[in-house]
């Protein structure tokens, strides 16, 4: 490269002002007739260019060597049948031909495996991006073509993209395709998974016939099984039974052995998918034996769940009163005890006797249809005052026997700090209460009055009120859950007497715990998955010990961790995944399912190797799209512009196009005219102006 560049030994207007002065007298004389104008104006002209200093500029290249772009897909779906081997063998070879050719590098980039699927479109634009343009003389790909990211491919390229396509023309597989599921339904309700079952490929004949068996099981329970058409949208519905989470896992029969080649993996005939149960909303069933203080705390504090439907009833006139006012005269409506106890009774999910008295109104058989409610699977609490000291008490009715505490007959009148038991403490129910007393110190107020009760055998007592007597007791009856309170004093807490209590905050967690809410369960395994393969399991027990925690994998491989104690009733381990899948933990009797990574991995949506996600940019670039089942394709120069693919004599080959780029790496720098030439040219032009003006002499003309 060559150039013209000015180095002035005085600022640049000078020179330039003197060559406008030499061009107006120049023209002055023209005008004027006068002869010798142009050797003059020629002088004017040679001195101002001597001034300006012009000088040739020379710069020194060098040649800079071609860059060929390869990128080798490493993602999951590359690694089935034979794909790694063609990968690996076809990588290779691309790279011991660059090396072999003059003047030219090679660039490897690897596409790993990404939540989001295979990123080769970000990729390939990272890589082109990182490297000069007029430098790159090819870019390969090998890869299966199936690529999550075609819409952030690069428009152009400078040089020919040729694609190594991996896979063979007989693949086929099946995939299960979960359309539509629904991360929340609701408990005892039908919910939909809308799925398809998708052949893709060259499936053989025999497995293109008949139905195929679908297998759906929820928490590892037994399976249930379907047989469904290929190719046809359906919906499939599951009932969720229990709050929290439900994983229902479909899975399809295994594809039989025939005279065609196996599909491509099954890894994608199965999905795992959460959902979370939830209610309606609870249905509780609040009857109080008589007006009193407390009445309208349980009142106020299930009113104020928006969540819950509440029926209160309040005994005012019990059958034995006989104040002589006639019936027809009464305000008061009927208790509907038949409706309530026999016909409705398993509509609700909590009941709550609150001083309640037996005084005849339901009858015996409508006490064991409650027996019956709580064994299979109801919730009854209990909220008692003297009424249960007395022959009025319900533990004298056939309710008793489900009842976790039966009374002494004494009704301990005096005050008392309520206080947490050992298994208070780690009871989810009571535990982390707030503003817990501390021995016989603490923030909450005290409670005036209980009645003195006997536990059963195997009967949680998690609060203690006078003499150490049992205040709260928990109990499992059946499927159901049993709750009594031996005081009607909790509504001083509300009133805030000697500073109140956490009233409200028991009570929701008691009716809560009654109705089976997950996160009350004294005995529960939660595992958080806190994002990717990363869990943390928390084990609450009542027990001392826990573990160690049993995991089985997808494959039926069985790891032990161990529980580290955090004190009160948990212990916690960090856990990765080696993989996603559906895993088994189990600790002694309680087990659950735990589903980590996506129901359908984007990397198994699609299994069989095409290009065509591909084929527009390799169109665009003059490249080829070679199936490497037909051999790795040879690496040869081609001209730029010219076809960069072709048939060889034995097989295929791509080309690459050399750039021929260059860098510039000095510069050197002379004057366009030595000084002495200069002054010989000013000094010459002068003399002939003044020869011409000054002896009548036309040089020019002779010339």
């Amino acid at each position: 490269m060559i150039q013209l560049r000015f180095d002035p030994s005085l600022p640049l207007m000078i020179p330039a002002i003197l060559a406008g002065l030499a061009l107006l007298v120049a023209g002055f004389a023209l005008w004027r007739g006068l002869r010798g104008w142009v050797w003059r104006g020629l002088a004017g002209l040679a001195l101002a260019a001597a001034l300006a200093g012009p000088a040739i500029e020379r710069g020194q290249r060098s040649g800079l060597s071609d860059i060929v772009i390869m990128l080798e897909d490493r993602t999951a779906s590359q690694g089935v049948a034979d794909r790694p081997a063609q990968t690996d063998d076809a990588a290779d070879s691309i790279a011991a031909q660059i090396a072999s050719l003059p003047n030219a590098e090679l660039r490897r980039v690897s596409i790993a495996d990404d939540p989001d699927g295979t990123l080769l479109g970000g990729g390939l634009s990272q890589a082109i991006a990182a490297e000069p343009g007029d430098r790159i003389a090819g870019v390969v790909a090998v890869t299966d073509g199936l690529l999550h990211d075609s819409q952030i491919l690069p428009d152009e390229i400078p040089a020919p993209f040729h694609v190594l396509l991996t896979g063979r023309p007989q693949d086929w597989d099946r995939r299960l395709v979960i359309e539509e599921a629904p991360a929340f339904a609701l408990i005892d309700q039908e919910a939909r998974i809308r799925l398809r079952i998708a052949d893709e490929g060259q499936v053989p004949a025999g497995a293109r016939q008949g139905a195929v068996n679908l297998h759906i099981s929820i928490d590892g329970g037994e399976d249930q099984t379907f047989a469904v058409p290929v190719d046809t949208s359906l919906d499939l519905p599951v009932q969720i039974d229990h709050a929290g989470q439900n994983v229902v896992r479909i899975a399809l029969d295994p594809i039989a052995d025939g005279d065609g080649p196996p599909e491509l993996s099954d890894q994608n005939n199965s999905a795992a998918i959460s959902i979370n149960g939830v209610r309606d909303r609870l249905r509780v069933l609040l009857v109080s034996g008589e007006p009193h203080a407390g009445e309208r705390t349980w009142r106020n504090l299930l009113k104020s769940d928006a969540a819950v439907d509440l029926i209160h009833f309040t005994i005012l006139r019990p059958p034995d009163k006989s104040d002589g006012v006639p019936v027809d005269e009464l305000s008061l409506i009927a208790f509907p005890t038949r409706e309530l106890f026999l016909e409705r009774i398993d509509d609700f999910d909590l009941i709550i006797f609150d001083r309640y008295r037996v005084r005849g109104i339901l009858p015996p058989d409508y006490f064991r249809n409650i027996v019956r409610y709580v064994e299979n699977g109801g919730a009854i609490l209990v909220a008692a005052g003297p009424e249960m000291a007395s022959v009025e008490s319900l533990n004298l009715s056939p309710m008793g026997g489900i009842l976790p505490a039966y009374p002494t007959g004494r009704v301990i009148d005096e005050p008392f700090l309520p206080q947490l038991t050992a298994d208070g403490e780690r009871h989810p129910v009571t535990s982390g209460l707030s503003g817990a007393p501390d021995g016989d110190s603490g923030s909450w107020g005290r409670w005036l009055r209980m009645t003195e009760v006997t536990p059963e055998p195997d009967v949680a007592t998690v609060m203690t009120g006078a003499e150490e007597k049992p205040l709260l007791l928990l109990n499992r009856v059946g499927d159901g859950r049993v709750a009594m309170l031996t005081s009607d004093q909790v509504w001083l807490w509300g009133r805030g007497f000697e500073g109140g209590g956490p009233q409200l905050e028991l009570l929701r967690r008691i009716a809560h715990w009654s109705m089976k809410e997950p996160e009350l369960e004294e005995e529960a395994l939660l595992a958080d998955v806190s994002g990717g393969l990363d869990v943390r399991f928390t084990r609450r027990t009542m027990r001392d010990s826990a573990g160690p925690l049993e995991i089985t994998y997808p494959d039926g491989t069985v790891e032990q961790l161990d529980l580290q104690s955090q004190g009160t009733g948990r212990f916690t381990a960090n856990w990765r995944a080696p993989s996603a899948g559906l895993y088994r933990l189990q600790d002694g009797q309680l087990e659950r399912v735990l589903a980590l990574g996506p129901a359908a991995p984007r990397e198994f949506e699609r299994m069989v190797a095409r290009g065509d996600q591909l084929a527009s940019l390799v169109e665009a670039t003059g490249g080829r799209i070679v199936h490497l089942s037909d051999g790795i394709p040879d690496l040869r120069h081609v001209s730029q512009g010219s076809r960069a693919y072709g048939r060889g004599v034995s097989k295929d080959w791509i080309g690459i196009t050399p750039r021929q780029a260059e860098t510039v790496t000095g510069l050197s720098r002379r004057p366009l005219l030595p000084d002495w030439i200069w002054l010989c040219l000013i000094g010459g032009f002068a003399l002939l102006g003044w020869l011409v003006e000054g002896r009548n002499r036309d040089f020019g003309r002779r010339a």
